[in-house]
């Protein structure tokens, strides 16, 4: 999840130094230029070099990328050990951290999530936050004894997960509001939390041969087959249903 550094203010150069090591750890192969990294940290670009160079200095691996889009980068592989998080481990703790709203240690619980994403090995990494793009939260007021709706059938969610995660087709039973149950093969795009607590599945349906939005809850059964998923813009999964405003699970 996105931290926003403390100001200047609030900030030693100790304390600085650490949280550069963390943005660059972060977002490693990719770079942040001095640019970048003065507006984040609230100091100026001439700050951020000296950083960096006593960082280097020190014996960690930063270096600097040339060219337009260059700036500074981290070699994790030579500060950090891989944890053995999965991909989806990792987004469900997004996922709660972003359910959650404000709560105490709430900046150092997202900081922690942060590390752990810094920390996965490269290709885990990517598969997480591809994940990530595909579990998206509703954003609405909170509601007086709100509370969170059963996800459904035993292994419903299971199968759901499996399948954004391998990209394989599902085959659903699903039963309409008025009850009248329907078998159809779907192409699984995104878990969104919806209003009211319940949590849908958008997803390509080939019965009606468009986007249809299933909750989960009226799942009957749901099995991930063989059948890999046709590339398909995540845009293309946009849900038309009313009054959602959604927002992605964000893991750096």
């Amino acid at each position: 999840m996105s931290v926003a550094p403390r100001s200047v203010s609030a900030v030693n150069r100790t304390d600085r130094l650490y949280a550069l090591v963390e943005d660059l750890r972060a977002i490693s192969p990719r770079c942040r230029s001095a640019r970048e990294l003065a507006e984040r940290f609230e100091v100026s670009a001439r700050t951020i070099e000296r950083d960096i160079t006593a960082l280097q200095e020190s014996g960690v691996p930063i270096y600097a990328e040339t060219g337009r889009k260059g700036g500074y980068a981290i070699d994790k592989k030579m500060s950090l050990p891989p944890l053995n998080f999965a991909p989806a481990e990792a987004v469900a703790i997004a996922v709660a951290l972003s359910r959650a709203g404000d709560q105490p240690f709430g900046r150092q619980a997202r900081s922690a999530l942060r590390k752990v994403v810094a920390a996965m090995p490269g290709t885990e990494g990517e598969l997480a936050r591809e994940l990530a793009r595909r579990v998206q939260l509703v954003q609405e007021p909170p509601q007086p004894g709100a509370v969170l709706q059963p996800l459904g059938a035993e292994g419903i969610s299971r199968a759901i997960e499996e399948a954004l995660l391998r990209r394989r087709v599902l085959r659903l039973d699903y039963a309409d509001a008025k009850g009248a149950l329907t078998s159809r093969d779907v192409e699984p795009g995104v878990f969104l939390g919806g209003r009211g607590g319940f949590w849908y599945l958008v997803a390509w349906c080939r019965l009606r041969d468009d986007v249809r939005v299933f909750r989960l809850d009226r799942i009957a059964a749901a099995a991930v087959t063989a059948e890999r998923c046709p590339e398909r813009p995540l845009e293309g999964f946009a849900t038309d249903v009313p009054e959602l405003l959604v927002h992605g699970t964000v893991l750096d």
